[in-house]
């Protein structure tokens, strides 16, 4: 208990330090006219993976089985979003990256064929799900600690006590890092860290429930990311019907909360707590205090709240018209109408 608070209080104070001082380096050192940094997610990579670390070398604690590979593997993802970070790097080459690793933590958590088969497509869309959801002032950074505190509380319930030590550490590394992504932002979390956050989250989710009952499990892992999936569905949906770029953004639905009155940080608060009140319902049905059935209305919601996001106006009149400058969701943000709608990035 102890270390596991020790460790959390190092991996927030350490990503607030690193996240500052790559934030000054860029700002000397960067691109002329990036007023704001978006190397952000090597602060949070290098922090949780050097906390994580750091119990077996001190020998303070161990991590289980299973871990150092999920370790490895969130690594490597980092350093391809790292690349992209620093030079255009291809969809299908990052996919291809997230698939191999995807193949490699599944194939240690000993899944059969075919939940393996399905649990690599899950992860791979789900670390492209929070990359999505990177697009505002602290929208990422608040719903993914809050479903990486979700998943600690899981793993430690369920006797893994390494997963949860990691999530709990991962948590804590996207608070401090929140300190200097809350509106107005000093930094953003750019590919490194979006996909290393998202790619870490499903694989943990997936190794954490690996063995358990296949109701319950599906159930609780819709719960637990159904903010992120219905964030990647209206986007999706939106720019088909209005014919924009798949990349191109300002429609998300922070763009639209901002559109209806909210403010940049109160869209994401509201994003926040939404992202809690389904954590509540993943670790009830977790704790077998509500059948899997729970997830039935959330399931329900979905449609729902795509229908009515896609209501509101968020596209200017000459979307159609004139292309957009190309960008992908965690780069850096483009001067556009959108982007100045919501506060945030694409």
């Amino acid at each position: 208990m102890l270390h596991g608070l020790a460790a959390a209080t190092t991996a927030l104070v350490l990503t607030a330090t690193l996240a500052a001082l790559l934030r000054a380096l860029m700002l000397r050192f960067g691109r002329a006219g990036d007023a704001t940094p978006h190397l952000g997610g090597v602060a949070v990579a290098l922090a949780t993976l050097g906390v994580a670390c750091a119990g077996p070398v001190l020998g303070v604690a161990e991590l289980g089985p299973g871990v150092a590979p999920l370790l490895a593997a969130s690594g490597g993802i980092a350093l391809v979003g790292l690349v992209g970070d620093v030079r255009p790097l291809g969809v299908r080459v990052r996919l291809v990256a997230q698939a191999v690793a995807a193949i490699a933590v599944v194939t240690l958590a000993g899944l059969t064929p075919g939940a393996g088969a399905l649990a690599v497509l899950w992860i791979v869309f789900v670390t492209n799900a929070f990359q999505f959801l990177d697009h505002c002032d602290g929208v990422m950074g608040a719903v993914a600690a809050v479903t990486a505190l979700g998943l600690a509380v899981c793993a430690i319930a369920g006797g893994h006590p390494g997963n949860g030590l990691l999530l709990s550490v991962l948590a804590a590394a996207l608070t401090g890092f929140l300190l200097h992504n809350w509106h107005p932002a000093r930094i953003h979390l750019g590919h490194c860290g979006a996909l290393f956050t998202g790619f870490l989250l499903a694989s943990s989710a997936v190794t954490v429930h690996a063995g358990e009952p296949g109701g319950r499990t599906t159930a609780e892992l819709f719960a637990l990311t159904v903010l992120v999936l219905t964030d990647t569905l209206l986007v999706l949906l939106s720019r088909r019907r209005a014919g924009r770029p798949a990349l191109r953004g300002g429609d998300h639905i922070a763009h639209r909360l901002r559109a209806l009155g909210l403010t940049t940080q109160g869209s994401a608060v509201v994003l926040g707590l939404a992202s809690l009140a389904c954590t509540l319902i993943a670790l009830q049905i977790h704790d077998g205090r509500l059948a899997p059935v729970a997830a039935v209305p959330l399931a329900l919601v979905v449609p729902v709240a795509v229908v009515l996001f896609l209501r509101v106006p968020v596209y200017g009149p000459a979307s159609r018209r004139r292309p957009p400058r190309a960008r992908t969701p965690s780069g850096p943000a483009p001067h556009t109408a959108s982007v100045d709608l919501a506060g945030g990035r694409g």
